[in-house]
């Protein structure tokens, strides 16, 4: 019995152009949308730009660097504060990213830990003088919040470290992450001020931390180790 081919619904028309050629509503509609996401597009890339290499950088700055003008940019962000927290919310998107990449990496908390905090340096490296700029611009709080999946997860592996004997602390682990995020944060502050190399930030991170659960540094070390040949492999 032979079959019939299928065939393709028919594509819809396109929308007529007006009387004057010009492009019709809808067109026009796009097009604009896409110059205005382009836009925003590259303000956001030419103030990461400015700000990593001048964080007082003013939004006038900004606009002469991104080719616009200041409306413009202020069209996209009302403030200073606005763009710095779009920028941030960026980096929080990367760091949840290689945060729960890490931990789907392992059933081991340890290994976990350590792989989040090596993945986490490699995004937070990129964006870690902007990072400080936001703790003053943000606010520490609007940082927490931001984070707070993350935060959330960060509880949970270490609790279950805690629960299976692989972390020892005196910290029930809602506590502990704090100290796992302020070594972080601790790390990167080291590195703007010149006093650790970047390469090493997560590496030290990483090992800092097992040590303050309750790891022998020698076993610490060993573990970052394996994770960095793996990271490398």
């Amino acid at each position: 019995m032979s079959r019939t081919k299928p065939t393709s619904p028919p594509a819809a028309a396109a929308p007529p152009p007006s009387a004057s050629g010009a492009p019709a509503p809808a067109t026009a509609a796009t097009a604009a949308t896409t110059r205005a996401d382009a836009n925003r597009r590259r303000i956001l890339d030419v103030a990461f730009t400015e700000l990593t290499r001048d964080p007082d950088a003013s939004m006038d700055q900004i606009a002469r660097a991104a080719g616009v003008v200041r409306r413009t940019v202020y069209g996209h962000f009302p403030s200073r504060e606005a763009l710095v927290g779009a920028i941030l919310d960026e980096a929080v998107a990367a760091v949840t990213a290689a945060h729960s990449a890490a931990y789907a990496s392992t059933e081991d908390p340890p290994r976990a830990v350590a792989a989040a905090m090596l993945g986490v340096w490699h995004v937070t490296d990129r964006y870690r003088l902007l990072l400080s700029l936001a703790q003053r611009a943000v606010a520490m709080e609007g940082i927490r919040e931001r984070l707070a999946p993350v935060h959330a997860r960060g509880i949970e592996m270490l609790q279950r470290g805690l629960d299976e004997g692989k972390f020892t602390s005196a910290l029930p682990a809602p506590a502990l992450v704090y100290v796992l995020e302020n070594i972080m944060f601790g790390l990167m502050e080291a590195v703007n001020e010149g006093v650790l190399e970047p390469e090493e930030g997560g590496r030290s991170a990483a090992i800092t931390f097992l040590c303050a659960a309750g790891m022998p540094p020698p076993e610490a070390t060993a573990l970052v180790a394996e994770v960095v040949a793996a990271r490398n492999a």
